[in-house]
């Protein structure tokens, strides 16, 4: 009876490491394409978002400049588990996949937070590039039901206005 539960734990074990080594749940999303970890002494503000159990992000539009880094305090008002996951909507949908897969996967990246209920949580992030960068719940079904938003990065015209000029030579 050993052996057999030895031989079931052995694969279970394997396929758990595998995914470690394989970087694309801790660290392996595309920061860059979205910006980097923000540092708390250059927050130039903070946003509040209200997370509720109709499936919504209560704040869920933003506009912010390239550059600038962001505290955004991520309240829950529910009675479910909800969490905050900046990315690409790539990144977002094959993280909401495996989220299915594993509902209880815990998280430590620096552009998520899970917050309990009636709990707060924050994520500080600095946008460096232009764009777009989506935001979501990816708890099993919130996805789905519409938990989602965007943050619209405006480019820095100075920094544009240098560059043009270096490429006018």
């Amino acid at each position: 009876m050993k052996s057999r539960n030895l031989l079931i734990a052995i694969p279970g074990l394997l396929l758990a490491l595998t995914a470690l080594a394989s970087g694309k749940h801790a660290g392996g999303h595309d920061d860059e394409a979205i910006g980097k970890p923000g540092v708390a002494s250059k927050v130039t503000r903070t946003v509040n978002v209200d997370m509720k159990d109709d499936m919504r992000f209560h704040s869920s539009n933003f506009d912010v400049k390239q550059g600038e880094t962001v505290r955004f305090v991520a309240k829950n008002s529910g009675q479910v588990k909800h969490e905050m996951v900046l990315g690409t909507e790539t990144d977002l949908k094959k993280h909401y996949e495996v989220m299915k897969k594993n509902p209880e996967m815990e998280h430590a990246d620096d552009n998520m937070v899970t917050v309990a209920p009636g709990k707060t949580g924050e994520i500080i992030w600095q946008f460096t590039k232009a764009g777009k960068v989506d935001f979501a719940c990816l708890q099993p079904g919130h996805y789905d039901a519409g938990m989602k938003g965007l943050i619209k990065v405006a480019a820095n015209k100075t920094r544009n206005i240098q560059d043009d000029s270096t490429h006018a030579h």
